[in-house]
């Protein structure tokens, strides 16, 4: 699927005009449109900036992370070399730059994030954020669900996130926010589908909540039992054709490949298998995705950033050919 959509405005820099080390880094090197910027009303896909970490449990970081991100995005060129899907051109694509947190105030943090992405939402625009602790998830499903009906979820991780309270009181960390977005009714738990899920345990209260709920979990072993393409292919049956919300945590990737992110499990997939599963996403109504938990201090060669933004291409090829689709 290919053909410009726009007057060139919304196009990329090029590697070939414009040196990758030069300029102002923006995502994949697009233009930057902030809300009140005059062509704020064409955008398509917005990619977003969530810098917060305030849901961290352990090790700090991820508030870098869209930073980083963002600066090793240069690299990315205008066509996918693996399925040929270009999407700057079927679509108009833009950074809508950072959504403000409060560091000093988790709570209003979470407020701040759930208006910005409303107003994405009423603005007709599809967002694909790069994080961030998996807490910002949260916000986001409430700014794109709230009002409205439950979205479907895909969740590529190594941990459930779906634990109750830490340390007593806490009920908004990194460990729970999907916990919160099942009991706040903003997503279908028999549409809801969690894949990569392995290491230590505290115990079993998040999985029997999953099977309370009928959300389905796919452990690492099966994962690599049964292979990405058939995992994906019931992946896709579970969220069927109704809108689905795509939340893509770094830590689903073996630390080998993805060491900068605060909770490494080992055993997972590879950096080609990673790549693979958010190719498969093909056919998916993707109304938003989300690539969260890269920490820049753990890996300060930018490694683990590089592959996050290649997740995040992968994604938007996705979410360029639905968009599309939807115009068409």
């Amino acid at each position: 699927m290919t053909g410009t959509t726009h007057d060139g405005f919304f196009t990329p820099v090029s590697g070939v005009d414009l040196p990758r080390f030069a300029g102002i880094p923006t995502f994949m090197r697009l233009p930057h449109v902030p809300f009140d910027h005059a062509r704020f009303g064409e955008v398509e896909i917005g990619l977003i900036g969530a810098p917060w970490d305030g849901g961290t449990t352990n090790r700090p970081g991820p508030r870098h992370g869209p930073r980083q991100l963002r600066d090793l995005s240069t690299m990315i060129r205008a066509k996918n070399g693996a399925t040929w899907v270009a999407p700057f051109e079927l679509c108009k694509c833009a950074d809508l730059g950072d959504v403000a947190p409060n560091p000093a105030d988790l709570m209003d943090s979470l407020d701040r994030m759930e208006a910005f992405y409303a107003k994405v939402k009423a603005a007709g625009v599809v967002p694909l954020t790069g994080g961030g602790d998996h807490l910002c998830t949260l916000p986001i499903l409430r700014g794109l669900a709230r009002g409205g009906e439950a979205l479907g979820l895909i969740q590529f991780d190594s941990h459930t996130d779906l634990n109750d309270v830490y340390f007593g009181t806490g009920k908004y960390t990194h460990g729970t926010p999907f916990r919160r977005a099942v009991e706040e009714g903003l997503v279908d738990p028999k549409r809801y589908v969690l894949v990569g899920i392995r290491g230590t345990a505290y115990g079993r209260e998040d999985w029997d909540f999953a099977e309370a709920n009928g959300i389905r979990i796919i452990a690492i072993d099966e994962f690599h039992r049964r292979g990405p393409e058939d995992v994906m292919e019931e992946v896709r049956s579970i969220v069927g054709t109704k809108p689905t919300y795509v939340t893509y945590d770094i830590d689903f990737v073996d630390p080998t490949f993805a060491p900068g992110t605060g909770t490494p499990e080992v055993g997972g997939p590879n950096s080609w298998a990673a790549l693979l599963v958010a190719r498969l996403l093909k056919g998916v109504d993707v109304v938003g995705a989300d690539l969260v938990e890269v920490s820049p201090p753990f890996d300060t060669v930018g490694g683990t950033a590089w592959l996050g933004v290649n997740l995040m291409f992968e994604m938007l090829c996705v979410m360029a050919e639905r968009v599309a689709e939807r115009r068409g």
